[in-house]
């Protein structure tokens, strides 16, 4: 019984993790990242289909994104979705293939976007502590049923300490690669 609490706290906060990484990945960092168009969704033949899946999306050059349509007669819906989306970006359409030009990111820009990885960071380390908290709750429950004792009870507890500890270092990790990347030039 035990054992599920410490797994389940440690499967929550892993999802924090990635949850984090992919929420990081939409932030533009002057550079060519292919998720930057994981949201974007193009209208083919009535349905809304992920842009991924009716295109190849490359990266020829460091901050050019190359997205060639499987069927050519989806690249118009292509560009108008990508006009639409937010990433404020104007696609070029060479007739096979759109370009999207990532622009250089001013200083100013780049301080901005590592102050909002903070924030990000901040916001994932307070769900670890949710996790953490939740997970020692249920543990004193297990106590005071008498399923484990007290000493198991504290041992327990420093096991969720360690799981926290470990997500947190992983969550710094995550945000100190994200704000150097953006700070490089």
């Amino acid at each position: 019984m035990h054992k599920e609490v410490l797994n389940d706290a440690k499967q929550k906060m892993t999802k924090s993790e990635e949850s984090l990484q992919r929420e990081l990945g939409q932030i533009r960092a002057g550079r060519a990242n292919a998720s930057l168009l994981d949201r974007i969704t193009v209208d083919y033949y009535g349905a809304q289909t992920p842009l991924n899946q009716i295109a190849g999306i490359s990266i020829p050059e460091a901050r050019i994104l190359m997205i060639t349509p499987f069927d050519k007669t989806a690249l118009e819906n292509i560009e108008k979705a990508l006009m639409a989306s937010d990433i404020g970006i104007s696609p070029t359409n060479d007739g096979s293939v759109i370009r999207l030009v990532i622009p250089q990111l001013t200083e100013e820009r780049r301080k901005e976007l590592a102050k909002e990885v903070s924030k990000y960071g901040e916001n994932a380390k307070v769900a670890i502590r949710n996790i953490r908290r939740d997970a020692l709750d249920e543990l004193k429950k297990l106590e005071k049923s008498k399923d484990i004792t007290e000493d198991e009870l504290h041992t327990l507890e420093k096991d969720v300490q360690n799981i926290t500890d470990g997500s947190t270092k992983n969550i710094d990790n995550i945000v100190a690669q994200k704000e150097e990347e953006l700070l490089e030039v």
